[in-house]
């Protein structure tokens, strides 16, 4: 087998060049070449300095990450990277695309950095539940500071080459088209310098200050997660012991995470938005249809979002309302939202002016006729949604997608209202449309191969991660949710409060808890308002005006910054309610919450997976990721029922009487 690396020479410079595609992982064969390499250029006498680079759009982007959780093959990246370091003779590394994880690594084992402007370097293992495991957590904070490295490793974002070179961590930027030429000859400057500089050499100086203000600002950020904690150990350990004893400690760190659930969880959800991708039925293939231009009927709050996504991505939008004052009031709040990001520095001022120049407001329903793909976004009413897809039917070219952003009802009832339902599909946006990651895209009875790979591909050029799912009422994620509400609501007759049931889910890692989540979207949401018809206590709620958060009063009060406390009205609603049904009370423990609002949530997608309604359990898990908070560090529902036991949730669902799905009962969850 041709081994990835391999070497040129260059008069007294070795140029050591690895050829790994995609990304130059950092595999068994590239480290077997890589310490090879480094060993020639040691013991070859006309040799007088080294250069590291990569071929291909990137420097090594990471450690193999396919190889975790499986036997060592030696050398492990440690020993290279060290082995780096100890070369008698300068190691230049040339970086351009990303540095990152094992690659930013082996760029601080050489002595010297150079980068081309574009590059970027980083340690995102945090991001993994991990942490760099071949010297990051020690060398960064001797080279570039304590506060420097608390940043990149703790909370794994990369860095420009110019703020590397600010703190250090790069020596030169180069040029974008000579970062070979610019490199070999920095390495000629260089080649005679003594003491070659080690990082494991330098000092690491102490910044207390630093560091508890970094865990005071990323206190939330970090909640639950183990990662980080581990990180800001490591580099703390940097600036009180020696380079060996710190490495030491960084090995220990690292090998605790590899083994605990978390890491486990999070590289779980690595690996399963990746397959979510994929289309089990559908050719990898299948000929797309091109999406030139969109349509979105609706400017509310959705529609705008929702057009947002793909006037981002460049790609024209053309949105329809039925008034023009809805209209200028939903393209006015697009251009407020995209001008909140400029003052952030997360778009320039003329990339506003580009999104909103390619978006065309309009009355007319016509103007539709030249969109490739058009999107309802009104609102939940499938008499209303029959009538757009009906118009829509006369109006939409030959092939183009017509999509519904509907959260519950049923596509194949909407495609049924026009004579091409293989060009209908779900296309399912999370609030706010513009910022949630998750698209869950409903694939109909007849919905055509080529229209499920053409809106999966596209979910990709809006920065979305989507999931296949069928046509069942709520889909994967609201029917998963619908269990957990009732439970919740029940649990409030029986002797709960919201304040109770809210802590256990806030306290398991969910950023809100049902009640907490119902003030936030609003108490009225789905209301029938009718306020003589008063049915359950949400009902009584919103008969008395406490809508939630933006009424000042729902399930909580609230003061004018919206900091809930429990309010005493809501307590007498309830108890109202409990004699009202005669519900009989008991004490309701936290175990009995988690078991009857989490467990019922994974029985749930279960059947949803029996049914066929999801493609893998891994995609139900990304689904509650990117969807509806649930903490990244437990997997998601099915991966969390799994690390539980199966038989656990199980049995905990049969306590309290519920029909528990069969794959849940074998353990045959897939």
């Amino acid at each position: 087998m041709t081994s990835p690396i391999r070497t040129e020479r260059h008069d007294d410079v070795l140029v050591i060049i690895s050829d790994n595609p995609p990304v130059n992982a950092l595999g068994a064969a590239v480290r077997i070449g890589l310490e090879a390499a480094i060993k020639e250029g040691v013991a070859d006498d006309s040799i007088e300095a080294m250069v590291i680079r990569c071929d291909g759009r990137t420097f090594f982007a990471g450690a193999d990450i396919t190889e975790f959780g499986k036997p060592m093959i030696e050398p492990g990246l440690p020993t290279v990277v060290d082995l780096i370091e100890a070369s008698t003779k300068p190691v230049v590394a040339a970086i351009h695309g990303t540095a990152l994880g094992g690659g930013c690594e082996v760029a601080l084992g050489c002595h010297y950095r150079v980068a081309v402007p574009s590059a970027k370097i980083g340690t995102p293992e945090v991001k993994l539940g991990l942490l760099p495991g071949a010297g990051g957590t020690q060398r960064i904070p001797r080279i570039a500071g304590v506060r420097m490295a608390l940043e990149m490793t703790a909370k794994g974002d990369p860095i420009p080459a110019k703020k590397a070179q600010e703190a250090g961590l790069i020596d030169k930027i180069v040029g974008e088209d000579s970062l070979e030429a610019d490199a070999i000859a920095f390495a000629r400057e260089v080649k005679a310098k003594r003491p070659i500089p080690r990082a494991s050499e330098k000092e690491a100086k102490a910044d207390p200050d630093a560091v508890e203000a970094f865990k005071t600002e990323n206190g939330r950020r970090f909640l639950g997660f183990e990662a980080p904690a581990a990180n800001i150990a490591c580099v703390v350990k940097a600036t009180e012991t020696s380079f060996a004893e710190g490495i030491a400690f960084e090995r220990q760190e690292f090998m605790k995470l590899m083994m605990g659930t978390q890491s486990a969880a999070q590289r779980h959800i690595f690996f399963a938005e990746r397959q979510a991708a994929k289309i089990d039925d559908v050719p990898a293939d299948t000929q797309r249809r091109a999406i030139n231009r969109v349509g979105v009927i609706g400017a509310g709050t959705m529609g705008g979002g929702i057009s947002m996504n793909f006037l981002s991505a460049g790609i024209p939008v053309t949105i329809v309302e039925m008034q023009a004052d809805a209209l200028e009031r939903g393209t006015g709040v697009m251009r407020k939202n995209y001008e909140a990001s400029a003052a952030k520095g997360r778009m320039k001022p003329e990339q506003v002016e580009a999104a909103m120049g390619a978006l065309t407001p309009t009355l007319n329903f016509d103007d539709l006729a030249q969109c490739d793909l058009i999107i309802e976004a009104v609102y939940e009413n499938m008499d209303v949604k029959k009538e757009i897809f009906t118009k829509l039917d006369g109006i939409a070219k030959p092939g183009a997608i017509l999509a519904s952003n509907t959260s519950y009802l049923n596509i194949d009832e909407i495609a049924a209202c026009t004579g091409r339902p293989q060009d209908v599909v779900g296309m399912h946006f999370f609030s706010p449309a513009n910022v949630m990651k998750l698209l869950e895209v409903v694939r109909g009875a007849k919905t055509a191969p080529d229209v499920l790979a053409t809106v999966m591909d596209l979910a990709k050029k809006i920065k979305k991660v989507a999931v296949v799912a069928g046509v069942t009422y709520g889909f994967i994620g609201n029917r998963m949710l619908m269990p957990r509400q009732v439970e919740a609501n029940k649990l409030l007759l029986e002797g709960a409060t919201p304040e109770q049931i809210d802590r256990v889910h806030v306290a398991f890692g969910m950023p809100m808890g049902p009640f907490q989540m119902a003030d936030l979207a609003g108490v009225d949401i789905g209301w029938h308002r009718d306020p003589n018809r008063i049915e359950n206590v949400r009902d009584a709620l919103a008969a008395e005006g406490r809508w939630g958060q933006k009424k000042q009063a729902g399930f909580y009060d609230y003061d004018a910054k919206r900091n809930p406390t429990p309010s005493p009205r809501v307590a007498e609603i309830i108890a109202e309610w409990r004699e009202k049904t005669g519900t009989p009370q008991h004490d309701v423990t936290d175990e009995e919450i988690v078991e009857r609002t989490l467990y019922t949530m994974v029985n749930e997608g279960a059947l949803i997976l029996e049914e066929g309604m999801a493609q893998r359990a891994s995609d139900v898990d990304v689904v509650w990721i990117y969807g509806y908070g649930w903490p990244v560090y437990r997997g998601g529902p099915m991966f969390w029922a799994k690390s539980e036991g199966y038989d656990k949730v199980a049995a905990g669902l049969e306590k309290h009487g519920f029909t528990v799905a069969n794959s849940l009962k074998s353990g045959a969850i897939k």
